[in-house]
């Protein structure tokens, strides 16, 4: 049994998990992959949940005709400004995002926003959560490598001065479960998307938590101080809140 009372910090994902994001990101996608004539299916949806840019970028550009087609990089900047522009028009807060948020601010325990989305991304939507919200915010480029590696949260871990295995990283698809639990994160999977892929992939089942410690919850309502500060406390099986 762990002697913490409460995280260090609480660490979020940001699309799909504090924003609606998913299906904008999904239609900047078709959107870049249809202009430059290969056409997108509901595999590659679901080949592209949680992916990086840098990654995405990787996957449109294996579908292309290689004669004349742009390289990865390119399609990666076609991709962030297709999604930047969709973000410009306003993005909706998830269910129980903005009420954590407040809630671990009056109880003193930093929160961080760790995406895998490129910077303009992140200040674009930062501006509608607010960003005095957030200690610190870490985004593509700002580590060595992107999500599923650890780096992100173990950028945001150093940057605030704590043990990344006395924080709870929230997530929501398997590309960041994969990334928290190897930086040693205590984890919570938020949603119908991130309960099938995330939990799945880190072999939850159940609604339940697994050794490695990862939480499947339906939305962010579901998750309080109580449920936080147990996870940290002791690593083994916890009942979230419904």
């Amino acid at each position: 049994m762990s002697s913490r009372e409460s995280p260090a910090a609480v660490l979020f994902d940001m699309d799909g998990t504090l924003v609606d994001t998913e299906d904008l990101w999904w239609d900047a996608c078709v959107e870049v992959a249809g202009g430059l004539g290969s056409p997108l299916g509901e595999a590659d949806r679901e080949a592209l949940f949680g992916l990086s840019v840098e990654d995405a970028a990787l996957h449109i550009a294996a579908t292309l005709d290689s004669a004349g087609a742009p390289g990865a990089r390119a399609v990666e900047t076609m991709l962030t400004d297709a999604f930047t522009g969709r973000l410009q028009n306003g993005v909706t807060t998830l269910p129980g995002a903005v009420a954590l948020l407040e809630a671990l601010r009056a109880a003193g325990i930093p929160a961080g926003l760790v995406s895998a989305s490129p910077r303009p991304v992140v200040d674009l939507v930062l501006e509608t959560v607010g960003g005095d919200r957030f200690r610190l915010s870490v985004a593509a480029g700002d580590s060595a490598r992107n999500k599923p590696a650890p780096d992100p949260y173990l950028a945001a871990a150093a940057r605030l001065g704590v043990d990344p295995a006395a924080c709870v990283a929230i997530e929501d698809s398997p590309t960041g479960v994969a990334s928290a639990r190897s930086a040693g994160c205590a984890v919570i999977v938020v949603g119908p998307s991130g309960a099938a892929g995330g939990v799945a992939a880190a072999g939850v089942t159940g609604g339940g938590v697994t050794a490695g410690g990862v939480t499947a919850v339906p939305t962010l309502e579901s998750v309080d101080l109580p449920l936080l500060r147990r996870l940290v406390a002791d690593p083994g099986p916890v009942t979230p809140r419904t």
